[in-house]
């Protein structure tokens, strides 16, 4: 295992103006002086708060660790490769598309920006928008962007507690308010402002109306029930397989040894996110890490096998890269 073990993140808490002070149910003890829309748990600057790599930010151990961190499965080996974040919308956020690898390597980008939302809460009457209306053209939405009516043109959806929702590179989204979301990336920043309800902030005309894409594999993911894990009292859920990230839920009461490898024999860093309960995860010649609601770990690739022990009861996601090629999932709008 060399010198990593699991590594417990301190998320970092974003402001931004269609944020909350109140981040209930994740963080309830937690008061903000501004508005908190993002708490990132993975991002290049997010720091370790257990063991001796306590206070490096995470590009700094991808860039030292390398594959031992983020696996062969994983593009780059210097990256990290998925950012995983809650968001906290208490009002419409900008309406907004991020670039495919196609479009982000035009514009000097690496890949683009592909991910996914798990609802972790909704209060009835939540919505996001997903893509375009049918029928509508990019140079509709330019023109109801000028006539500041853009929401008009997009795909509301009502989301509940337990979607999960695909949002391929190209698809112009926003999220309404009155819920709270898992959103697991690639790790990758690259958001085009479409349209802002006329908040005083720049938009991206230009980029974020050549990066729209029409016809897109966005939607709800169409996924199997929840399932028995033999021999135990606990269940898994796979709520989205996909070219970039394969992203599970797990109820846990027993304890499960869980592995960084796949069918493929590839490795990759996964990333624990818990969203009820509390736990431990232990790992071979390393310091067990207690793990509670909005905790996030990293367990690097090259741990191999970990154990999840629930005190009591333990929910969570796990995120990874695949290590074989993936299609992109099936969805429905």
């Amino acid at each position: 295992m060399g010198n990593l073990y699991p590594l417990l993140m301190l998320p970092g808490f974003d402001p931004r103006p269609w944020g909350t002070h109140d981040l209930s149910p994740i963080y309830p003890n937690r008061q903000f002086s501004e508005k908190i829309g993002e708490a990132w748990l993975t991002g290049d600057d997010c720091k370790v708060a257990n063991g001796p790599l306590t206070g490096q930010t995470l590009s700094q151990v991808s860039e030292k660790c390398q594959r031992e961190l983020v696996g062969d499965a994983a593009r780059d080996a210097r990256r990290f490769p998925l950012l995983l974040k809650f968001l906290f919308p208490h009002e419409n956020l900008s309406v907004q598309v991020h670039p495919d690898d196609e479009q982000a390597r035009r514009v000097g980008q690496p890949w683009g920006k592909t991910e996914c939302w798990y609802v972790a809460h909704a209060k009835p009457g939540s919505q996001i928008a997903l893509g375009l209306k049918p029928g509508v053209t990019v140079a509709q939405l330019e023109h109801s962007i000028h006539e500041k009516r853009a929401e008009e043109l997009l795909n509301w959806l009502n989301v509940f507690t337990g979607d999960m929702i695909y949002v391929s590179g190209g698809t112009v989204h926003t999220l309404g308010p009155g819920s709270v979301i898992v959103e697991t990336q690639q790790q990758s920043d690259t958001t085009y402002r479409l349209y802002d309800y006329g908040r005083p902030r720049e938009l991206h005309l230009k980029e974020g109306l050549a990066a729209v894409k029409l016809k897109v594999a966005s939607g709800k993911v169409v996924r199997p029930a929840p399932a028995q894990i033999r021999g135990s009292n606990n269940r898994q859920a796979l709520l989205v397989a996909a070219p970039y990230f394969v992203v599970d839920m797990f109820e846990m009461k027993d304890a499960q040894e869980l592995s960084t490898r796949d069918d493929s024999g590839k490795s990759s860093a996964q990333t624990l996110v818990a969203l009820e309960g509390c736990g431990v995860v232990e790992a071979a010649g390393a310091e067990p890490v207690t793990v509670a609601k909005g905790d996030a770990i990293v367990v690097p690739a090259s741990v191999e096998k970990y154990t999840v022990r629930p005190q009591w009861t333990l929910e969570f996601l796990r995120a990874r890269v695949p290590g074989a090629t993936l299609p992109e999932p099936e969805t429905r709008m």
